[in-house]
Formats: structure tokens, sequence, C-alpha cells
């Protein structure tokens, strides 16, 4: 008997040396590096490509690479990834030779966007979405927009700040999260004709929305995106930019816990304004998909009502913290969940904070926050209007001022060339 336990002790030791040698080995290795793939292709830039990747990478990229205060895709700090994988940052990619992706190949671009696999080898883990299943006309495009005369890809010095990865990250990059296949044959995309197909083609291919609203990202399925657990049954964890927990939503339709009592105008109304039939926002991370058009809300509707049923009501999202003494401008503001895209002073995906510069009256503040895509097409700013009541238009204007006044008080920029909004 001894030996049988000195033998599973010798064995037990060898496996902790064993592990503890890995692990040792990630942290000293890092994030991994791979052989990149080898795509021979050119971009022409067409029109019709240059708008079509517009509308992409402001549904897609923007939401991480968009920089609120340079109003460019410069990268900034993602607040809302979880801390457990360390600090992270989006990198800048306009078109600077020097930081940003200016002198990549188009091929290597569409390496990056297929596989996470960078032009040097280097991996983007899994907070860097993948696009292994959208069509390849649909990643030319994207390609042609980043190659645009657009401002927001405009060559900007500003430079990529590297990620600051957890042990953590690093072990699960060399176990977990891998790199994925290029594709071996050619991708394309259902005739818009075809609504079902086509939405079916939004929702798992192209803009992916089955990741955050099924069951876990741990287990949804990337090669066959129909198969993954929870399939758009939501109550996936998400997390908000004060590292809070938000559960993604139900859309399967479920009338009594999905979306089965929405109307199509109650759809495109929460996609592309941010707020759901009962005047309540849709929680960031979360925004508003302003570029989606009425036949993509249509295509998504007719194929989420194809979609099997899941009944399962997903965990009440936790109220947004309100400090003691609050003002009611603050607590407005906290009431309608402004917060939750701007942040507690004033900056998220969003910069508040130039609005003293930027709005000369509180008249023209308010008209802003009433309805800005009326002033600013293209922003993720919902529609408030006939959402916040008259009374509370004062002391929120008030509110967002001060948040500027506190920023230049503390010595923080409040203007350097951001956007009040999005």
């Amino acid at each position: 008997m001894r030996k049988v336990l000195k033998g599973l002790g010798y064995l037990l030791g060898s496996v902790v040396v064993l592990v503890g040698g890995f692990v040792a080995y990630c942290a000293i290795d890092g994030i991994p590096h791979f052989k990149p793939p080898v795509v021979d292709v050119h971009v022409d830039l067409t029109p019709e490509r240059v708008a079509r990747g517009k509308k992409l990478v402001s549904l897609l990229c923007a939401e991480c690479h968009k920089n609120p205060t340079t109003g460019k895709l410069t990268g900034k700090r993602m607040e809302d990834a979880p801390r457990e994988f360390g600090e992270l940052h989006s990198r800048n990619i306009t078109k600077s030779v020097a930081h940003g992706i200016g002198a990549w190949k188009d091929g290597e671009i569409v390496g990056l966007l297929r596989t996470g696999i960078a032009r040097d080898g280097r991996y983007t883990p899994p907070w860097m979405a993948k696009l292994p299943h959208m069509s390849d006309e649909d990643v030319y495009s994207i390609i042609a927009f980043l190659r645009s005369d657009d401002p927001m890809v405009a060559a900007s010095e500003e430079p990529s700040i590297a990620c600051k990865t957890s042990l953590l990250s690093k072990v699960l990059a060399h176990t977990v999260f891998r790199p994925l296949p290029m594709p071996t044959t050619v991708q394309t995309a259902p005739a818009k004709t075809d609504k079902v197909a086509y939405g079916r083609y939004l929702v798992t291919h192209a803009l992916e929305c089955y990741s955050c609203h099924s069951a876990d990202f741990k287990t949804m399925n990337v090669d066959e995106p129909e198969k993954s657990p929870g399939f758009l049954g939501g109550d996936n964890a998400l997390v908000g930019l004060s590292q809070e927990k938000v559960y993604s939503a139900n859309i399967t339709f479920d009338e009594e816990t999905g979306i089965g009592k929405w109307s199509e105008a109650n759809l495109k109304r929460a996609l592309r304004d941010g707020i759901r039939p009962d005047n309540t926002l849709v929680r960031y991370p979360m925004e508003p998909m302003r570029d989606l058009e009425d036949d993509d809300v249509a295509a998504i509707y007719a194929y989420l009502q194809q979609v099997p049923k899941i009944h399962k009501r997903r965990h009440p999202n936790p109220p947004l913290a309100l400090a003691a003494g609050a003002s009611d401008g603050q607590k407005i503001y906290y009431k309608y969940g402004c917060n939750s895209c701007h942040g507690e002073r004033g900056v998220g995906v969003g910069d508040l904070r130039p609005a003293n510069k930027k709005y000369a009256t509180d008249e023209a503040l308010s008209k802003w926050i009433r309805n800005a895509p009326s002033i600013k097409p293209d922003t993720k700013m919902p529609t408030w209007d006939g959402v916040i009541a008259e009374g509370e238009y004062a002391p929120l204007v008030k509110y967002v001022r001060q948040l500027g006044q506190d920023a230049e008080r503390d010595g923080v920029s409040a203007g350097g060339g951001g956007t009040t909004g999005r």
C-alpha cells in the first residue's frame, strides 16, 4: 500500500510540476504567434464597395476601434472588457503607415479578419471579432472603406497602446482560444429578395448577433452558429462600462420571454434607435445600429420568426449604481441609462464633455438630446423625444454641462477633436 501511495504522490507531484511549468511558459511566451495566412487579393475601390464597407465598419468595427475623442478609428481602451483578461486596448486601424494599417496589403487584412492572425503572426484573441462566414464581397467592401478618403479612416499618428494581457489570457490563448481556419471555398451572401435567407446571413454571419444572444460565449458554435446552445435565447452575461453584468435579451419569438409580441416596427426602433416597445433603453454593450436599412430589419425580422422559440427569462440587469446626494440631473442621467453608454464621467462610447463648447445654449443642447439623428443622421445617440419627460430635460442639460466643467477642473481634455454623442 505504501508503494502505491508513494507512486501516486510522485505522479501528483509530476502533474503539479508539469502544470506549473506550462503556466510559467505561457507567462513568458505571452500571446502566441502563428504563421499568417497567405491571401493573394487586390480589392478595387468602387463607390458601391466603399458605401457598403462604411456601413459594415460602423456596425462591426467602430464600437471597439472608434475613439470618442478623435472621432476616428484610432483605437481606445476597452472599458467593457472583463478585467480578468487584463487591460485591453483596440488598435489604430486608420491609414497611417507608421501606426495604423496603411502599409498592410489587402490580403493581410483579409487574413486577419478571417482567422485572427495579424500579418506579423500575432494572434488576436476572441475580443476581436472574426468573420469566417462573411461573404467575400462584404469583406472586400470593408477593406475598400478602410482605404477610402472617409474622415473616420484618415491617417492618424495616434500610436496603438499595447494590451497588458493577464496570465489567464495568456494561458487561454495557448489552450482554448485558437485562430480560425481560412475558408477554402468562395463565401457568398444570399439575395436580399430572399428575406429569410438574407436575415439568417446577417444574424449568423455578417453581424454575428448570435454570439451575444446565445447562451454563452464559451459554448457558441462558430462553424455552425445555429447549433450554438441556447441559440438566440439570450441570458449571456456581457460586461458594461462599469464592469457590471448585463444579460443579453431573448430574441426568439417566444411571446412571454422573447420578442414574440413585437412588430417589425418595434424591432426597427430597438435596433436603430435603441429603445424597446416599453420605452426603455437597450442597454450597452448593445448599441443603436443606425446604419441598418429597412430591408435589413425586414430580413432579420423574417428570419427570427423562423428560429425555434426558447422559453427562457434572462437574469434581471442590475440597476445602475447612483451615488448618495446625487443632483436631480444626475438622477435623470442614471434613470434613463445615459451612463451605460457615456460612463460615470460622461465619456464612454461617446464623449459628452465638449457639450459646453459645442452647444452655446441650453436650448441647442436639449434639441440634440431630444433628437440627435435629425442633426447627425449617423449618430448612435438614441432618439429620446417622447421618452424623457419634458420636465427632466432642464436638469439633465445642467448635469451634462457639469460633466464638462468637472473635466476642465480636473485637467482632463474635454474637447480635443471629439464629438458630443457618437
